[in-house]
């Protein structure tokens, strides 16, 4: 599906793979303009090089949301100018029980998760709000279901994820007002390169259990969600969406 972003200009992290590429070839196909950012430098030129291909505006600016963020967004400015649509995707899921102390995987998915996504708010909020005057200005998140379910070994990486909806409902108090929308995605099961994060193979097995007992959406679908929603008039903001295989509960 296509919608109509025609003069957006958008920024999604994570878009080397997965769902967050999937968001970039949505947005740009439905006329937006796409920075690509991750950290993988020759998956973003690949896809970049294919928006392109497609008639498309894109291009890759190698980044990590977990550092310092001037050189991207002055790369992002340069090339396209003020941002209105922001898509939150970067993320890592690792799992292992609560008891074998990884607090290396702990810190990892904190700094990712959660300071990345409060990274990239604080280097483009200044531009949705301005944008807001004028504009649809969007901010989406990426959170997941298991900000309110519960998986066995995946403590850590829900309690991110339950941080980002939470967050997302608060800066929505804030941005709301401002004519600024936030809207929270939480994706079910998702294909993805997520579950190949996680180290412990017994964990990994579990998970292809659960996707093969209920199905697991592509990240395209995912994407499909995250293209409506900022395509809706500038007065329609879809605050919290939750998208699952009509299999999982």
């Amino acid at each position: 599906m296509t919608y109509d972003l025609t003069n957006r200009t958008a920024v999604v992290t994570g878009a080397a793979s997965g769902i967050g590429a999937e968001i970039a070839l949505v947005l740009a196909r439905s006329g937006a303009r796409v920075a690509l950012l991750a950290r993988r430098t020759e998956r973003l030129t690949a896809l970049a090089d294919r928006i392109v291909a497609e008639g498309g505006q894109g291009f890759a600016v190698t980044a990590d949301v977990t550092k310092d963020l001037s050189d991207a967004v002055r790369a992002v400015h340069d090339t396209y100018g003020r941002v209105d649509l922001v898509v939150n995707n970067a993320g890592v899921m690792l799992a292992n029980p609560i008891a074998a102390g990884r607090t290396d995987e702990w810190s990892r998915m904190i700094d990712t998760n959660i300071s990345g996504v409060l990274n990239v708010i604080d280097a483009f909020s200044g531009d949705l709000i301005e944008a807001a005057g004028s504009g649809p200005s969007d901010l989406v998140n990426i959170s997941s279901v298991g900000a309110h379910l519960t998986f066995p070994n995946f403590a850590v990486y829900t309690a991110t994820k339950a941080a980002v909806t939470h967050l997302s409902a608060n800066l929505r108090a804030e941005l709301g007002p401002l004519d600024v929308r936030v809207t929270n995605v939480e994706p079910g099961f998702t294909e993805s390169e997520l579950a190949e994060h996680i180290g412990n193979a017994a964990i990994r097995d579990a998970v292809d259990g659960w996707f093969d007992g209920v199905g697991r959406l592509t990240s395209a679908e995912v994407a499909d969600v995250v293209g409506y929603a900022t395509s809706r008039a500038k007065h329609v903001n879809l605050r919290q969406i939750m998208v699952l295989p009509t299999r999982q509960v």
